[in-house]
């Protein structure tokens, strides 16, 4: 089999560069930015930006303890959920153009790891058999259906507007001022926007701040586990970040068209989406569990009317 970087221009490889550093380096200081303007929005010093790789550097210095009673499917979760961020990283492009890697750009695919995560770590949640993990991990899984729907619904919208499930063509379709004259990406980026927020549990929908047991989701499947293991789980969740985001920029979000100019203008991309993330979560508290639903219906609607205008052909 060749190797993929042969042969690759030089913009690939930056694109290459960027997706692999980011995913992997830098996405935990998006989490990081994201609390640092929240805390300054309050009133409050807050932590510093750089205060999710003190955690992450804590943690893996202390050993992994092993839950009496569990077996492989507890033990081996946090690999398989970090494994499949990895591999989603590798996945999601910066720019609409980049290496081939063997795991492909298809967005069916991206789908599929992310709801791989969030099976594996559910199923160590009943492994476990843990009153206040099972009670997060229903919660996830009740908002998970709807976020995965609402999902769909949004990537559909750019699938419409690019014709091609390939993340790299749904990036160079959707850029430049063209394509977003339109009703049909408006509709999208919407539904995307509130499917964000729960894909990467981020308040009204949950509150990453919290671990009391009547309001926790994401945080409760995380109890048992410590040292390297929780190390391995939330740098998932920082990674869960930086996917989500990237999409959001260089899809749902108008963007230059061109691989420079895509790259260039991601950081600004992503620290605007730091600042509106920490905005909403000062203005607005948690909802209540099973209002998740209706919140994420507003995302299906919204994908759904930018579909119809598309199908009735509204300019």
């Amino acid at each position: 089999m060749s190797d993929p970087l042969l042969g690759a221009s030089g913009a690939q490889m930056a694109v290459c560069a960027v997706q692999i550093v980011g995913g992997v380096v830098v996405s935990p200081l998006l989490s990081g930015t994201i609390q640092h303007f929240k805390a300054r929005l309050q009133g409050r010093c807050g932590p510093t930006p750089l205060q999710p790789y003190r955690e992450l550097r804590r943690l893996w210095s202390r050993s992994a303890v092993t839950v009496e009673g569990a077996t492989v499917v507890h033990r081996a979760a946090p690999s398989v959920v970090a494994a499949g961020l990895l591999t989603a990283v590798l996945l999601v492009p910066c720019a609409d153009t980049g290496v081939d890697l063997p795991v492909g750009h298809d967005v069916l695919a991206l789908m599929g790891l992310l709801a791989l995560a969030r099976f594996a770590l559910a199923a160590a949640s009943w492994d476990t058999s843990n009153g206040f993990a099972l009670i997060g991990a229903c919660r996830d899984l009740m908002v998970s259906v709807y976020a995965e729907g609402t999902l769909i619904l949004a990537t559909a919208v750019a699938v419409l507007a690019s014709g091609t499930t390939d993340l790299r063509g749904m990036i160079a379709a959707t850029a430049g001022g063209e394509a977003w004259s339109g009703p049909l990406l408006i509709f999208g980026g919407v539904a995307f926007a509130l499917v964000l927020v729960a894909e990467i549990g981020r308040q009204p929908v949950d509150n990453p701040d919290t671990h009391l047991e009547l309001t926790m989701i994401h945080e409760g499947p995380l109890l048992e586990y410590s040292g390297r293991d929780l190390a391995y789980l939330h740098w998932a969740a920082h990674a869960r970040h930086w996917v989500m985001f990237v999409l959001a920029a260089q899809i749902f979000l108008p963007h230059p068209s061109g691989t420079w100019a895509q790259l260039a203008t991601l950081p600004l991309a992503l620290l605007l989406l730091c600042v509106v993330l920490a905005f909403v979560e000062s203005l607005m508290s948690k909802m209540r569990v099973m209002s998740s639903p209706r919140f994420l219906l507003i995302g299906s609607l919204a994908a759904l009317l930018g579909v119809l205008s598309e199908t009735v052909g509204i300019a």
